[in-house]
C-alpha cells in the first residue's frame, strides 16, 4: 500500500494484487474490500462505497439465486454478459455499456448467471448503503454507449435527479465512468471521499502516479486531480460520495 499525501487531504492508492481473491471453479474474484469470508477491520468501506468487486465468470455458470436486501447495487460489465432474473419479476441482459442497478430495498432475491457458451463475463459490480432503508425493491437498466462515447465523464448511476443517470437511493453517490483515449484528461469529481478504479488499459493520476488495471485511488477530500488515460486508453469508474465520517 502506498499513500500519497496532498494539502488539502489524501490521495490513498491500492494495488490490483493487494485485492482479496475468491477463486473457485467457475470464478474468479477480486475484492477491494472486507467480503465474505475476507475480512480486514481497516478495509470495510470507503465513504459510502461498501463493495467493490471485479468477477470473471466461466460459460455456463454464475451466482445462483441468493439474497440481498437494503443496498444500492450496480453492475458494469466490461466483457461479456449476465442475465439478470429477480424475484420481483425483472429480467435483463447487462452488457457493456448498460448501466444497471438494483435496488435490495425490504429484501429481493436474483441471480446472475453467464449463458454463454464460450465467453467468459467479465465486471465490476458495487455496492453502496441507501439513504433510505426498508424501501420497496427496484431495478432499472438504461444503455450508455452512446454517450461514452462522445469522451470525458459519464453518470452512470446517481441519487442526484439533476443527472441524466440510473437513480440509487442515496443521495450523496454518484457513479462516473469515462472511456477514455491515449493521453485524454479528466478531473475526478470533487467529493469527501472518492474512489478511482481503473477497468481497463491505464493511466496516471496527478500526485499519485501511474496505476494499471485493477488498481485503484482512494480520495480524501484531495480536491480535483486530473487522471490521464496512458498509451493504450483506459475505462475508469469513480465513485463520487459525501459523508462527514471515515
Amino acid at each position: 500500500m502506498n499513500a500519497k499525501i496532498k494539502r488539502e487531504g489524501f490521495i490513498e492508492i491500492r494495488k490490483a494484487g493487494e485485492r482479496f481473491r475468491t477463486k473457485i471453479a467457475w470464478l474468479d474474484g477480486r475484492h477491494s474490500f472486507s467480503f465474505g469470508g475476507h475480512y480486514d477491520a481497516t478495509n470495510t468501506h470507503h465513504g459510502l462505497l461498501l463493495v467493490s468487486n471485479e468477477d470473471r465468470i466461466k460459460p455456463g455458470t454464475g451466482f445462483m439465486t441468493h439474497p440481498h436486501r437494503d443496498m444500492e447495487i450496480v453492475t458494469w460489465m466490461l466483457s461479456g454478459e449476465i442475465e439478470h432474473k429477480d424475484s420481483e419479476g425483472n429480467q435483463g441482459l447487462i452488457y457493456p455499456g448498460l448501466a444497471q442497478r438494483m435496488s435490495a430495498g425490504t429484501g429481493i432475491y436474483h441471480s446472475e448467471m453467464n449463458a454463454a457458451k464460450g465467453a467468459q463475463a467479465h465486471l465490476v459490480q458495487m455496492w453502496v448503503l441507501p439513504d433510505t432503508e426498508s424501501i420497496k425493491p427496484g431495478y432499472e437498466q438504461l444503455d450508455i454507449n452512446a454517450e461514452l462515447a462522445k469522451g470525458g465523464l459519464v453518470a452512470v448511476a446517481s441519487g442526484n435527479k439533476d443527472l441524466a443517470a440510473i437513480r440509487i437511493r442515496q443521495k450523496d453517490a454518484t457513479l462516473w465512468a469515462g472511456r477514455l483515449k491515449a493521453g485524454e484528461s479528466i478531473a475526478v469529481p470533487q467529493a469527501s471521499h472518492a474512489h478511482l478504479f481503473v477497468a481497463k488499459g491505464s493511466g496516471a493520476l496527478a500526485g499519485a502516479g501511474e496505476l494499471e488495471q485493477g488498481d485503484a485511488a482512494r480520495l480524501v477530500r484531495a480536491g480535483a486531480p486530473v487522471w490521464t488515460a496512458g498509451p493504450n486508453g483506459s475505462e475508469i469508474l469513480i465513485w463520487q460520495t459525501q459523508v462527514d465520517r471515515p
